[in-house]
């Protein structure tokens, strides 16, 4: 039997690629990346009539996941335990809504008093608006404009309610499903999720995204929704103290606005200056609803929140902005309150993909001992 001697192949050495070449293959990379990130947005503002609830069931049963976890320790089954959260959540609100409806509507009644008892106490401004307006007619001299004519739009009339009522009864419908399906079936899509995972290490970054991601989205809005209330009830106690009439109301709805940050407060002053306007003599005394609420605020979001979420979670406030902005034009108010839970979610992926980088979430590793 010969021997037969195996020849092996010329390595071929490709030539190496030049500078102009290397600048294409990475602008193409990041070419795709950002279509994909434009297709994604278009996308999302294209659905948000399904995807708003479903979003926001999502982020509401990653708050409510432990509560469901707690009632399956005994034994009980992940459909019952889902049934049980959903029904709770569901009396909670129903329970909050009954509080407010009374005073709310009370206040609805006196829409118009209200609008003649701010236009006489804005009147004490007249000098000063005459002097706003004498300056915007020089202005327009000097620029040759013509004015701005701004229309009032009449309110939606019964043929729109009637269009808008059902679009809004399958919105909740579509929430309420969302919410309990994704508790019900939460342990069922990590499986799934990482069956698909190919290797080993890509299968074990995932599972802790996973959980990463249930630990910062359900400990910041339980941390969140505690402080806010403690806020809502200082607030209204302090307005009681001060003879604001629906209390209550008040700190209630400072409850849910102070769940966006920065635009909710916003809101709550201008709210709490056109209450006080209508309850007091003078401007002095008209802002002493807004003087109160905003130094409840300010402690709050100088020392309770960051002494409760601040040793778990550092986010930058410049993102905070982005993403409440970004959210806000997606999705309107619903957007802003899920902004916080998707920029934690983001935070999570981020901090497992690239384990190297500081994030803003600082003490994941040593509380879960990495």
């Amino acid at each position: 039997m010969s021997n037969r001697t195996i020849k092996k192949a010329p390595t071929v050495r490709l030539p190496p690629k030049s500078n102009f070449e290397l600048l294409l293959v990475r602008g193409s990379q990041v070419s795709i990346i950002f279509v994909g990130i434009i297709a994604t947005v278009f996308a999302l503002h294209a659905g948000e009539f399904i995807l708003t609830p479903i979003g926001l069931g999502v982020v509401i049963g990653l708050m409510l996941g432990p509560l469901a976890s707690r009632l399956e320790r005994p034994g009980v089954p992940p459909a019952l335990s889902a049934a049980v959260v959903v029904l709770l959540f569901i009396l909670a609100v129903g329970i909050f809504a009954l509080l407010v409806a009374s005073p709310l509507s009370f206040w609805l009644q006196r829409l118009p008093q209200i609008w003649a008892q701010l236009a006489r106490q804005l009147s004490e401004l007249q000098g000063p608006l005459e002097t706003f307006k004498s300056m915007r007619e020089q202005l327009r001299q000097v620029t040759g404009g013509e004015g701005v004519s701004v229309s009032v739009d009449e309110g939606m009339g019964v043929e729109t309610m009637a269009t808008l009522a059902p679009a809004v009864v399958a919105q909740v419908l579509l929430f309420f499903a969302s919410l309990y399906f994704f508790v019900a079936t939460r342990y069922q899509t990590r499986t799934a999720v990482l069956r698909v995972c190919f290797n080993r290490r890509l299968r074990w970054r995932v599972a802790h995204i996973f959980r990463d991601v249930e630990q910062l989205v359900s400990q910041y809005l339980l941390s969140i929704t505690a402080i806010n209330f403690a806020e809502g009830l200082t607030v209204g106690i302090g307005l009681y103290l001060l003879g604001v009439p629906s209390a209550p109301l008040w700190g209630a709805l400072a409850i849910v606005t102070n769940f966006v940050p920065f635009v909710g407060p916003l809101v709550m002053v201008v709210i709490l200056f056109a209450v006080g306007l209508t309850e007091f003599d003078t401007i002095g005394t008209s802002l002493l609803p807004v003087a109160l609420y905003l130094g409840v605020n300010t402690i709050e979001g100088q020392f309770v929140t960051p002494m409760v979420i601040g040793r778990t979670m550092t986010l930058n406030p410049f993102v905070v902005l982005l993403a409440l902005a970004f959210w806000i034009w997606l999705w309107g108010a619903i957007g802003g309150f899920i902004a916080i839970p998707a920029l934690l979610v983001g935070y999570a992926i981020i901090r497992n993909v690239l384990p190297g980088v500081n994030w803003g979430v600082d003490d994941l590793d040593r509380q879960y001992g990495r």
